[in-house]
């Protein structure tokens, strides 16, 4: 059963034009989705700074006595938001976890299709490589990221077996096929259309689909992953291909923890004025973070 937040957050979303209209605006959505961030309450955090890691413009968190970094992609289909968008979040996750954020502003679709996104990824983490401690960042590393962020997060740690301390997946955004049950009985403000959309923006081509580093259920590296969480929402499309990927990596032998949030809905950890149970999924991760350091 859905909580009277999120019915009430798919009713206010009702009157919003799909992203599967013609109609739709790619670029007045991202104008107005970061007018509305712009509006959250933003933490403080002992130094926030923007860099460029390589050509990759990311925004740097570190709370005091930050003993480990977490790179934080974030979601949006892969074509809409930003760091900007994604602030206050990344401030709460620096502020609960103790570690520092390094949140990527990877390049979107359809201006740069796959593999634009996960190259920038890869970027990141050689600039990490090359200038994390001139740049204060000390201690293991980390990824995480939500919804398609999730899917280039899962995707970073296949490229780069050994590289992360642990991932955290927040919904990730897995299957382009949309073959889940969840996708026909679970399709509260997110329907198989739109996910349709999002991938056919994403794909640079038809065979790009069925490529692992896009589709990481495909891949052959899963046995590779460090320490996993995986965080599904119940009344979400993506929910059966979360636990799908639970499911694969403890049959292949990772350390695997999936957690399904009941009555919640696709979006929910980024908006803890709207969902109260986002508070405790970023203090969760947060404890898994800090178990692995």
């Amino acid at each position: 059963m859905l909580t009277p937040q999120a019915r009430a957050a798919l009713k206010m979303m009702a009157g919003e034009v799909s992203v599967a209209d013609p109609a739709f605006d790619i670029a007045a959505s991202r104008a107005e989705a970061r007018a509305a961030a712009a509006q959250d309450p933003r933490e403080p955090v002992a130094v926030v700074r923007d860099v460029d890691a390589a050509g990759v413009p990311c925004r740097i968190y570190v709370p005091d006595g930050a003993d480990g970094v977490v790179v934080h992609l974030h979601g949006g289909g892969f074509v809409l938001n930003d760091v900007e968008v994604h602030d206050a979040a990344a401030r709460r996750l620096a502020n609960r976890s103790g570690l520092a954020v390094v949140s990527v502003d990877y390049r979107r679709p359809p201006e740069h299709r796959f593999p634009a996104a996960p190259d920038d990824v890869d970027t990141v983490l050689g600039w990490l490589d090359a200038h994390a401690e001139a740049e204060g960042l000390r201690g293991p590393t980390f990824v995480h990221g939500d919804s398609a962020g999730g899917n280039l997060a899962l995707g970073a740690a296949l490229r780069h077996p050994g590289r992360f301390a642990a991932v955290v997946l927040i919904y990730p955004f897995l299957d382009p096929d949309g073959g889940y049950e969840s996708y026909r009985t679970e399709a509260h403000g997110f329907d198989p259309a739109e996910a349709r959309w999002y991938w056919d923006q994403y794909a640079g081509s038809p065979d790009d689909l069925c490529h692992p580093d896009l589709a990481p259920l495909c891949s052959d590296r899963l046995h590779t992953l460090p320490p996993t969480l995986v965080v599904t929402a119940e009344h979400d499309p993506l929910r059966d291909e979360g636990e799908r990927l639970v499911a694969e990596l403890s049959e292949r032998g990772v350390d695997v923890v999936g957690t399904r949030y009941l009555g919640q809905v696709h979006g929910f950890w980024r908006h803890p004025r709207v969902f109260p149970q986002a508070e405790p999924l970023m203090r969760q991760v947060a404890g898994f973070l800090r178990m692995h350091l």
